[in-house]
């Protein structure tokens, strides 16, 4: 019963041209009305997620690699047993689906409606037993905490103030739109080249600390002046180098125009 299950995963996602997966986009049943949560996640898994992922979400690696809907090369990691919390992540800051598996994911606008995504989300928590999705409390946080915590786990790659940056490999990103909830999964998930925190390296009540900081950071007061974006010490030191320049090459014009007078 389950082998037949799984083939006709298949054959709905493979069957034919005009249900393969865009490059941008996703594919949808003709109607998800009176559509169970899994029924319409399990359709959902079919259209957009099976080529890289498998149709049982056993992954596609080594050999296993084929060319799937939309032509692209199946490569995804097995998605058995990482729960809820995975698939909220990824798919709530719209890191998947991915066009081209070899790009790195990044934060866009969610391709999935609410319903989608959790329909979704209990599907893949459907195939095994995983993390569910966290319940932070950031109100309970300690700000100063925090920002020890971030400067010492956070800021080499986000910046202290969370706006992101570049390593080797990958681009940061900015954490200004991060909610609290998607804050709390990626410290536990590591996605892409950030490392993964677990309870022993950081505990709840530090992550509740580090996320009310990262809120903070969200809308800064700016109170000793013009924050430029709040990008760091470097360009604002450029800026203020250039502003000086600006004023000592105009000081210098205008004294000379006096001594000429």
């Amino acid at each position: 019963m389950r082998r037949a299950a799984l083939t006709a995963l298949a054959v709905l996602a493979l069957a034919s041209p005009a249900q393969a997966q865009p490059k941008e986009g996703i594919v949808r049943p003709a109607d998800e009305r009176g559509k169970s949560r899994l029924e319409l996640g399990r359709e959902l898994f079919a259209g957009n997620c099976v080529t890289c992922h498998g149709t049982a979400g056993q992954g596609m690696i080594g050999r296993e690699r084929r060319l799937g809907s939309g032509k692209t090369e199946g490569l995804g990691p097995p998605l058995i047993g990482v729960g809820a919390r995975a698939a909220d992540f990824y798919l709530r800051t719209g890191r998947m689906p991915l066009g081209d598996p070899y790009d790195e994911p990044e934060r866009r606008r969610p391709l999935f409606s609410e319903r989608e995504i959790g329909a979704l989300t209990a599907y893949v928590a459907s195939l095994g037993d995983g993390p569910g999705i966290p319940h932070p409390s950031p109100e309970g946080g300690d700000l100063h905490e925090g920002l020890s915590l971030f400067t010492e786990h956070c800021a080499g790659c986000h910046q202290v103030v969370g706006r992101g940056g570049v390593v080797t490999g990958a681009r940061v990103p900015p954490l200004e739109d991060s909610t609290p909830v998607q804050i709390a999964e990626a410290v536990r998930l590591g996605p892409y080249l950030m490392p993964r925190f677990s309870d022993k390296d950081i505990s709840s009540r530090e992550l509740d600390s580090i996320i009310a900081y990262v809120q903070r950071t969200q809308h800064p007061k700016d109170q000793g002046g013009w924050g430029i974006g709040n990008v760091g010490p470097i360009p604002e030191g450029m800026v203020a180098w250039f502003l000086a320049a600006t004023s000592f090459v105009m000081l210098c014009l205008l004294l000379g125009q006096r001594v000429r007078g």
